[in-house]
């Protein structure tokens, strides 16, 4: 079957279409055995997961991100809280579950690896995963060069299909959004800074493709890249916009659906 790359400009402030898109993506996905790889990206928005919105002073927490010129969201997928900005691509490689050999969740992890090592086969020697504990963020399939992270990975799984999200930093200052993050934990938190499971964020744990590399680079460089990587291993894919392939396939009761969901979660930031 055809493989699909979606693409999407950039998603303004307090738009929940990404998280809605990616779990009919998901589920989509076992359903009608499709393949997709999905871009996007966000203006100033601070990613919150379901374990940050039970900090202690989450209001206090909130209100560094808006006096810093960021949105905070709560997405639909675990973990703790990323930016995203013009410099940061979110890849989704969204797959459905195979029905007698069973894709465990460090195998989908291994899925996008494989992939981002491809993307850039002069570094793929380079590209570590484990967990860099100070980053923000922080998992088992965190990326990084000489220990340096520049992305992270989750995951999802809907009905059999599976979604591996990674955000990848490519330009900017990736310095003073580890310092954005560290604040809002400190301020969330305040004397549990740290504990809890919550990341003591060092904000030069991290830093960008750009820098890693020691060369400029642009999100539509590493966009290609990833398209390169990906019809390797998928030849027959075709690429189209993301809202063109939604108004085709998806219903709108289905989206006001989804929508409404997010929304609901993103009251508790309120």
């Amino acid at each position: 079957m055809t493989s699909i790359i979606l693409d999407q400009e950039v998603y303004q402030t307090n738009d929940f279409s990404p998280f809605a898109l990616t779990d009919i993506l998901t589920e989509y996905a076992k359903k009608n055995q499709q393949t997709f790889l999905h871009f996007w990206q966000y203006e100033q928005t601070i990613i919150l997961g379901m374990k940050d919105t039970r900090t202690p002073f989450l209001s206090e927490g909130i209100k560094v991100i808006q006096d810093a010129g960021f949105a905070p969201v709560i997405r639909n997928a675990g973990g703790l809280g990323i930016v995203s900005d013009q410099g940061i691509l979110n890849i989704s490689l969204i797959f459905p579950q195979e029905d007698e050999n069973k894709i465990s969740i460090d195998q989908g992890y291994e899925k996008m690896l494989a992939l981002t090592r491809q993307a850039f086969p002069v570094y793929a020697d380079k590209i570590e995963a484990y967990e860099i504990k100070d980053s923000y963020c922080p998992g088992t399939y965190d990326l990084s060069i000489n220990g340096k992270k520049f992305a992270g990975i989750a995951q999802r799984r809907i009905k059999n299909g599976i979604s591996v999200m990674m955000y990848l930093s490519v330009n900017g200052d990736q310095e003073k959004r580890g310092e954005l993050m560290r604040q809002f934990y400190q301020q969330a938190l305040k004397e549990q800074f740290g504990t809890n499971g919550y990341p003591a964020v060092t904000p030069t744990s991290m830093a960008t493709l750009e820098k890693l590399f020691d060369t400029p680079l642009t999100v539509a460089q590493v966009k290609d890249s990833f398209i390169q990587a990906f019809t390797t291993s998928y030849p027959t894919s075709i690429s189209m916009g993301s809202d063109i392939w939604q108004e085709a396939n998806v219903s709108p009761d289905e989206w006001h659906g989804q929508i409404e969901r997010m929304t609901q979660r993103n009251a508790l930031k309120d």
